[in-house]
Protein backbone atom coordinates (compact mmCIF):
# COMPACT_ATOMS: atom_id res chain seq x y z
CA UNK A 1 0.00 0.00 0.00
CA UNK A 2 1.44 3.97 -0.86
CA UNK A 3 2.65 5.33 2.45
CA UNK A 4 1.07 8.36 1.54
CA UNK A 5 -2.50 6.88 2.05
CA UNK A 6 -4.13 6.16 5.15
CA UNK A 7 -6.72 3.42 5.52
CA UNK A 8 -8.40 2.26 8.62
CA UNK A 9 -8.84 -1.86 8.36
CA UNK A 10 -12.04 -2.96 10.53
CA UNK A 11 -13.03 -6.31 9.13
CA UNK A 12 -13.05 -8.65 6.03
CA UNK A 13 -16.24 -7.83 3.85
CA UNK A 14 -18.56 -11.22 2.75
CA UNK A 15 -19.69 -11.02 -1.16
CA UNK A 16 -18.77 -8.32 -3.73
CA UNK A 17 -18.79 -4.56 -2.91
CA UNK A 18 -20.86 -2.80 -5.31
CA UNK A 19 -19.67 0.16 -5.71
CA UNK A 20 -20.77 3.36 -8.22
CA UNK A 21 -18.60 5.77 -10.34
CA UNK A 22 -19.08 8.88 -10.55
CA UNK A 23 -16.82 11.63 -12.74
CA UNK A 24 -17.76 13.65 -15.20
CA UNK A 25 -14.56 12.48 -17.72
CA UNK A 26 -15.30 9.29 -19.70
CA UNK A 27 -11.69 8.34 -19.72
CA UNK A 28 -11.58 8.47 -15.49
CA UNK A 29 -14.32 6.31 -15.17
CA UNK A 30 -12.89 4.19 -17.76
CA UNK A 31 -9.41 3.79 -15.91
CA UNK A 32 -11.29 3.64 -12.72
CA UNK A 33 -13.18 0.61 -13.84
CA UNK A 34 -10.72 -0.81 -15.59
CA UNK A 35 -8.57 -0.47 -11.72
CA UNK A 36 -11.40 -2.01 -9.80
CA UNK A 37 -12.39 -4.96 -12.35
CA UNK A 38 -8.74 -6.86 -11.38
CA UNK A 39 -10.51 -8.16 -8.63
CA UNK A 40 -13.54 -10.07 -7.31
CA UNK A 41 -14.39 -8.57 -4.87
CA UNK A 42 -15.65 -5.60 -6.14
CA UNK A 43 -18.69 -5.26 -8.46
CA UNK A 44 -19.04 -2.13 -10.70
CA UNK A 45 -22.81 -1.67 -11.05
CA UNK A 46 -22.88 1.99 -12.79
CA UNK A 47 -21.28 4.73 -14.09
CA UNK A 48 -22.21 8.34 -13.87
CA UNK A 49 -21.40 11.83 -15.10
CA UNK A 50 -23.03 14.25 -12.49
CA UNK A 51 -24.28 14.71 -9.21
CA UNK A 52 -28.13 14.78 -10.44
CA UNK A 53 -27.77 11.01 -12.40
CA UNK A 54 -25.48 10.16 -9.30
CA UNK A 55 -28.28 10.73 -6.90
CA UNK A 56 -30.77 8.76 -9.42
CA UNK A 57 -28.34 5.78 -9.93
CA UNK A 58 -28.15 5.46 -5.71
CA UNK A 59 -31.82 5.47 -5.18
CA UNK A 60 -32.23 3.01 -7.87
CA UNK A 61 -28.90 0.38 -7.49
CA UNK A 62 -28.22 1.13 -3.59
CA UNK A 63 -24.31 0.71 -4.37
CA UNK A 64 -22.48 -0.05 -1.43
CA UNK A 65 -19.69 2.86 -2.38
CA UNK A 66 -19.88 5.56 -4.41
CA UNK A 67 -16.73 6.95 -5.87
CA UNK A 68 -17.52 10.62 -6.14
CA UNK A 69 -15.41 13.30 -8.42
CA UNK A 70 -15.18 16.80 -6.91
CA UNK A 71 -15.67 19.06 -9.77
CA UNK A 72 -18.44 18.43 -11.98
CA UNK A 73 -21.17 19.79 -14.03
CA UNK A 74 -25.34 20.24 -13.02
CA UNK A 75 -24.15 19.47 -9.29
CA UNK A 76 -20.77 19.34 -7.88
CA UNK A 77 -19.23 16.47 -5.65
CA UNK A 78 -20.12 18.48 -2.44
CA UNK A 79 -23.51 19.02 -3.35
CA UNK A 80 -23.95 15.54 -3.96
CA UNK A 81 -22.30 13.73 -1.20
CA UNK A 82 -24.99 16.13 1.46
CA UNK A 83 -27.56 14.20 -0.48
CA UNK A 84 -26.35 10.90 -0.49
CA UNK A 85 -23.90 10.27 2.04
CA UNK A 86 -26.89 9.13 4.36
CA UNK A 87 -27.97 6.46 1.48
CA UNK A 88 -24.05 4.62 0.93
CA UNK A 89 -20.22 5.46 1.28
CA UNK A 90 -18.97 8.17 0.34
CA UNK A 91 -15.51 8.52 -0.99
CA UNK A 92 -14.27 11.56 -2.66
CA UNK A 93 -11.67 10.83 -5.34
CA UNK A 94 -10.22 13.33 -7.66
CA UNK A 95 -7.37 15.86 -8.89
CA UNK A 96 -7.77 18.43 -6.25
CA UNK A 97 -6.17 18.69 -2.58
CA UNK A 98 -7.31 22.21 -1.85
CA UNK A 99 -8.07 22.49 1.52
CA UNK A 100 -11.78 24.08 1.38
CA UNK A 101 -12.94 21.21 -0.80
CA UNK A 102 -11.28 18.93 1.58
CA UNK A 103 -13.09 20.54 4.46
CA UNK A 104 -16.17 20.95 2.47
CA UNK A 105 -16.14 16.78 1.40
CA UNK A 106 -16.02 16.13 4.95
CA UNK A 107 -18.76 18.26 6.30
CA UNK A 108 -21.19 17.07 3.62
CA UNK A 109 -20.57 13.32 4.89
CA UNK A 110 -17.94 11.70 2.86
CA UNK A 111 -15.66 8.87 4.31
CA UNK A 112 -12.93 9.47 2.72
CA UNK A 113 -10.87 12.08 0.55
CA UNK A 114 -8.65 10.40 -1.90
CA UNK A 115 -6.09 12.57 -4.75
CA UNK A 116 -5.50 10.93 -8.01
CA UNK A 117 -2.11 9.68 -8.54
CA UNK A 118 -1.77 8.66 -4.56
CA UNK A 119 -3.08 4.91 -5.15
CA UNK A 120 -2.23 1.39 -7.53
CA UNK A 121 -4.97 -1.05 -7.91
CA UNK A 122 -4.87 -2.89 -5.11
CA UNK A 123 -4.93 0.23 -2.84
CA UNK A 124 -8.17 1.36 -4.14
CA UNK A 125 -10.14 -2.22 -3.96
CA UNK A 126 -8.83 -2.41 -0.42
CA UNK A 127 -9.89 1.21 0.16
CA UNK A 128 -13.34 0.46 -1.74
CA UNK A 129 -13.86 -3.00 0.74
CA UNK A 130 -13.02 -1.53 3.69
CA UNK A 131 -14.85 1.46 3.24
CA UNK A 132 -18.05 -0.23 3.03
CA UNK A 133 -17.26 -1.65 6.26
CA UNK A 134 -17.18 1.68 7.47
CA UNK A 135 -13.31 2.61 7.28
CA UNK A 136 -12.03 6.10 6.25
CA UNK A 137 -9.60 6.56 3.67
CA UNK A 138 -7.72 9.74 3.23
CA UNK A 139 -4.71 10.21 1.13
CA UNK A 140 -1.69 12.05 3.02
CA UNK A 141 -2.28 15.21 1.10
CA UNK A 142 -6.38 15.39 1.59
CA UNK A 143 -5.03 15.16 5.60
CA UNK A 144 -1.65 17.96 5.58
CA UNK A 145 -4.35 20.21 3.02
CA UNK A 146 -6.55 20.05 6.82
CA UNK A 147 -3.76 20.24 9.23
CA UNK A 148 -2.39 23.43 7.05
CA UNK A 149 -5.01 25.45 6.54
CA UNK A 150 -5.87 24.85 11.04
CA UNK A 151 -2.21 25.43 11.80
CA UNK A 152 -2.17 29.31 11.14
CA UNK A 153 -5.42 29.26 13.95
CA UNK A 154 -4.16 26.57 16.27
CA UNK A 155 -2.31 27.12 19.35
CA UNK A 156 -1.32 25.15 22.67
CA UNK A 157 -4.06 26.95 24.19
CA UNK A 158 -6.30 25.84 21.53
CA UNK A 159 -5.37 22.19 21.86
CA UNK A 160 -6.49 22.08 25.08
CA UNK A 161 -9.01 23.83 24.57
CA UNK A 162 -10.62 21.08 21.95
CA UNK A 163 -9.11 18.44 24.69
CA UNK A 164 -11.59 19.60 26.97
CA UNK A 165 -14.61 20.27 24.81
CA UNK A 166 -13.89 16.38 24.32
CA UNK A 167 -13.48 15.30 27.75
CA UNK A 168 -10.23 13.95 26.86
CA UNK A 169 -6.83 13.31 29.18
CA UNK A 170 -3.72 14.10 27.86
CA UNK A 171 -2.27 10.69 26.62
CA UNK A 172 -6.04 10.64 24.20
CA UNK A 173 -5.62 14.33 23.38
CA UNK A 174 -1.85 13.48 22.42
CA UNK A 175 -3.57 10.15 20.30
CA UNK A 176 -6.13 11.89 18.52
CA UNK A 177 -3.56 14.51 17.49
CA UNK A 178 -2.20 12.07 15.78
CA UNK A 179 -5.23 10.14 14.27
CA UNK A 180 -5.70 13.82 12.76
CA UNK A 181 -2.25 13.11 11.10
CA UNK A 182 -3.02 10.00 9.28
CA UNK A 183 -0.99 7.61 11.76
CA UNK A 184 -2.44 4.11 12.29
CA UNK A 185 -2.59 2.23 15.21
CA UNK A 186 0.88 0.27 14.82
CA UNK A 187 2.56 4.32 13.77
CA UNK A 188 1.19 5.55 16.73
CA UNK A 189 2.24 2.69 18.95
CA UNK A 190 6.33 2.95 18.43
CA UNK A 191 5.87 7.01 18.67
CA UNK A 192 4.77 7.00 21.78
CA UNK A 193 6.33 3.50 22.95
CA UNK A 194 2.73 1.79 23.88
CA UNK A 195 1.44 -1.73 23.56
CA UNK A 196 -0.56 -1.90 20.35
CA UNK A 197 -3.54 -3.59 21.72
CA UNK A 198 -2.98 -0.39 24.30
CA UNK A 199 -3.23 2.02 21.39
CA UNK A 200 -6.29 0.12 20.23
CA UNK A 201 -8.06 0.64 23.80
CA UNK A 202 -7.27 4.44 23.82
CA UNK A 203 -9.01 4.91 20.38
CA UNK A 204 -11.79 2.99 21.38
CA UNK A 205 -12.45 5.31 23.99
CA UNK A 206 -11.61 8.31 22.29
CA UNK A 207 -14.29 7.41 19.52
CA UNK A 208 -17.03 7.03 22.29
CA UNK A 209 -16.30 10.63 23.60
CA UNK A 210 -16.58 11.77 20.05
CA UNK A 211 -19.62 10.11 19.90
CA UNK A 212 -17.76 8.27 16.52
CA UNK A 213 -17.51 5.17 14.63
CA UNK A 214 -14.39 5.78 12.89
CA UNK A 215 -11.08 7.33 12.08
CA UNK A 216 -12.81 9.81 9.34
CA UNK A 217 -15.67 11.09 11.75
CA UNK A 218 -13.21 11.06 14.14
CA UNK A 219 -10.74 13.40 12.17
CA UNK A 220 -13.84 15.71 10.76
CA UNK A 221 -15.22 16.19 14.50
CA UNK A 222 -11.50 16.84 15.91
CA UNK A 223 -10.70 19.37 12.76
CA UNK A 224 -14.19 21.17 13.40
CA UNK A 225 -15.38 20.21 9.91
CA UNK A 226 -18.37 18.62 11.22
CA UNK A 227 -20.20 18.71 14.31
CA UNK A 228 -20.34 15.88 17.06
CA UNK A 229 -23.52 14.15 17.42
Amino acid sequence: MPEDLTVDAPATAAGPTRTLIVDDNPVVRTGLRSLLETSADIEVVGEASDGILAESMVQSLRPDVVLLDVRMPRRDGVQTARAIAGRTTVIMLTFTEEPEHVRAALAAGASGYLVHGTFDASTLVHTVRQAALGAGAFSRQALEAIRDTRAAADSGEELRRRQRRFELSDRQGELMELIAQGRTNAEIARELYLAEKTVKNHVNAIFAKLVVSNRSEAIAVWLGTRSEA
